[in-house]
This record gives C-alpha cells, sequence and structure tokens, in this order.
C-alpha cells in the first residue's frame, strides 16, 4: 500500500469521455474497475471534473463555421475546438456510474471558465492561472502523485508534466488511462512524459 506521501489523482473519468458520450475515448470505461481498486489503496484521493459552461470558448460550436477537432489561435495559444461537452450540470459531466467516486477526498472542477480551457488539474491552459490543488496537496503532504483517467494525451499527461513542474514526483498508470491520440498526439505525449521525468507504468 502506497505510503501516507502518496495521492492518487484521478482525471475526468466521467460519462462524456466514456463510450457513448459526446467525446468519448475509446476504451474509456474500461479502467473503471482498475481505478476503483487504487482508490481504495491510496492515503490521498482527488477526482478531477471537466465543468464547461455551455458557451465554452473550446468547443467548436462556439466559433462559427468551425469544425471540431480543428485548432484555431487564442490569447493563451493553441486550442483544439472539442465537441460540446461535460456541460455543467449535465449527465455528460457527471463521473462514471460505476466509478466509486465516494471514495475521493477531494473533487476538483476545472474548465469553469468560459473563455479558457483547463486540460491539468493544476493549471489553466494559460500555464499561470492555478486551479489550487498544488496547495491542497501539499497541505496533505502528498509528495508523489500517481495518475490515473482520462484522456492519456491531454489531461492526464498535462496533469503530470505540471506535477513535475511545482516538483512533485509523479507516475502515470498507462493501463488505467485511455488516450484519444488526435494526429499523433499520444506519442507527443508520451515522448514529452519521459523527458519530463515522469515515471511510466502499466
Amino acid at each position: 500500500m502506497p505510503d501516507e506521501k502518496q495521492a492518487l489523482i484521478v482525471i475526468d473519468l466521467q460519462n462524456d469521455f466514456c463510450p457513448g458520450g459526446a467525446l468519448a475515448v475509446a476504451g474509456g470505461d474500461d479502467i473503471v474497475p482498475r481505478v476503483n481498486v487504487l482508490l481504495n489503496a491510496f492515503p490521498i484521493r482527488v477526482l478531477t471534473q471537466d465543468w464547461h459552461p455551455a458557451d465554452h470558448a473550446s468547443f467548436a460550436d462556439s466559433h462559427p463555421g468551425a469544425a471540431p477537432f480543428s485548432s484555431i489561435e487564442m490569447p493563451y495559444g493553441a486550442q483544439v475546438l472539442w465537441p460540446a461537452h461535460c456541460v455543467q450540470r449535465t449527465p455528460g459531466a457527471a463521473f462514471h456510474p460505476a466509478l466509486d467516486a465516494d471514495r475521493a477526498d477531494l473533487v476538483l472542477r476545472k474548465g469553469f471558465r468560459a473563455a479558457i480551457d483547463s486540460y491539468s488539474a493544476f493549471f489553466e491552459n494559460d500555464k499561470t492561472t492555478p486551479t489550487g490543488l498544488a496547495g491542497y496537496l501539499r497541505d496533505r503532504g502528498a509528495a508523489h502523485l500517481t495518475f490515473a483517467g482520462l484522456a492519456t494525451d491531454f489531461c492526464v499527461a498535462w496533469s503530470a508534466l505540471d506535477a513535475v513542474r511545482l516538483g512533485f514526483g509523479a507516475t502515470v498508470l498507462l493501463g488505467a488511462c485511455r488516450g484519444i491520440d488526435l494526429n499523433g498526439s499520444l506519442a507527443a505525449a508520451l515522448t514529452a512524459l519521459r523527458s519530463a521525468g515522469v515515471g511510466l507504468e502499466n
């Protein structure tokens, strides 16, 4: 069992990212049983939840004529335009029904600012506006963070990279994640994670 300085961060295991959802990740629901086991093993457990307003700037619908999965430049950099997903207080934004969400110590909602996306559990996509998670984890005494969830190449990878940047140790459990792989994004994310010193385990 992990020691008291270890935290599990489960990223966005929500209905819209699972098969049948608005932005489904292939096999996204396959990881739920493994994640439930992990939630019972770690002393510090955090769930993140994408929580977008209906007019979020990352939605293709918010940009007339724009196609889903195209990219535009925003004030904070390049932004993929996604199908509308995880809209606040909708069934798609809820956690997967089989997820043992009650085991979490903290549920952190992100992406609620309409003008900026938020992949990372630690920062908005401007890489400077904090979510507050780092302070919570430090106050709890966490030194090493283990990541699971959806999707490997976006919210999981950005979160793990920020964890290392903030001075935490970080491991991504690839067997407890699933990726989107948009235009080679999965291979690029794995390369970035290795280069940053993030541990990759199954």
